[in-house]
């Protein structure tokens, strides 16, 4: 009996120490932990149709802009469409998963690795303010704040601000474009489906400067608790390659091909040429 008093006695010194703090701030947080697939379609809103069915504010420029690359698309071409070429889509592209996503909570930080394209978006939430000087990325910079909005004692919705970006980047595969300052910002209430935990919300909100007003969509994801995780490397038989501001298509046999009818070829100046 003395004995057992005495590792229960441990037990509790030991809980006392930094890891059952640890647990207990832990848990705190929401679960999110498992592989999130995306509910609904790959445009920007699941709700709607691809295109100007989207009914995104775009200001008259870049509504020209879009129909341009819509025109482009039409013709067989690539046009806005980096993600070809295996470059980033970024924020707030990420968010769609194309792939399955992952959430690692932590009270620092929280991190968002989305299995496409292999991005990571890191969620600041250790009461930082936004830094003097950002350095551009596509997925931005990210700060949050947890909040528990039903009074129950633990933290239940993320609230994200994003900013600082580089581009060129679209709302989806489309080609829809954001602004090419890149000032965007995007905000985002994250959350877990109050009557399903194995449903994640995102209510992402864009402000930028190729829309009239603020742009909200709501997106959903299914939890798979037992995931199997795949390896995804885009520059693994992609075929697409673009040269200047133009795209094209390796064939089986290794020629270069246009995408659309008319195609210019590519400037050869610095090859030499069989006569």
């Amino acid at each position: 009996m003395p004995g057992r008093i005495s590792s229960i006695a441990m037990a509790i010194a030991l809980c006392l120490g930094v890891g059952c703090a640890a647990a207990a701030e832990q848990s705190q947080y929401p679960q999110m932990t498992g592989q999130w697939t995306r509910l609904g379609s790959a445009q920007f809103d699941p709700t709607k149709p691809a295109g100007f069915a989207q009914q995104a504010p775009l200001t008259q420029e870049y509504h020209d802009i879009f129909a341009a690359t819509i025109k482009d698309r039409n013709a067989g071409g690539l046009a806005a469409n980096a993600t070809a070429s295996c470059t980033k889509g970024g924020m707030p592209r990420t968010m769609i998963g194309y792939e399955p996503i992952e959430f690692i909570v932590t009270p620092e930080t929280t991190y968002v690795m989305g299995s496409y394209m292999n991005e990571l978006r890191r969620i600041f939430t250790d009461g930082r303010d936004w830094p003097a000087r950002i350095t551009p990325a596509f997925v931005g910079y990210s700060i949050g704040k947890w909040e528990d909005t039903d009074g129950d004692g633990r933290f239940d919705t993320l609230i994200v601000e994003t900013r600082g970006f580089r581009g060129p980047r679209t709302y989806d595969g489309a080609g829809m474009p954001l602004h090419k300052d890149n000032q965007t910002i995007l905000k985002e209430r994250i959350y877990l489906d109050k009557s399903d935990p194995d449903v994640l919300h995102d209510e992402l909100t864009t402000i930028d400067h190729a829309l009239t007003r603020p742009w909200t969509v709501h997106r959903k994801y299914h939890r798979e608790r037992e995931p199997i995780f795949n390896e995804y490397v885009c520059a693994e038989n992609n075929q697409t390659i673009m040269i200047g501001k133009e795209n094209y298509y390796v064939s089986a046999d290794g020629y270069l091909m246009p995408t659309k009818k008319d195609q210019p070829p590519p400037d050869l100046r610095f090859f030499t040429r069989k006569e």
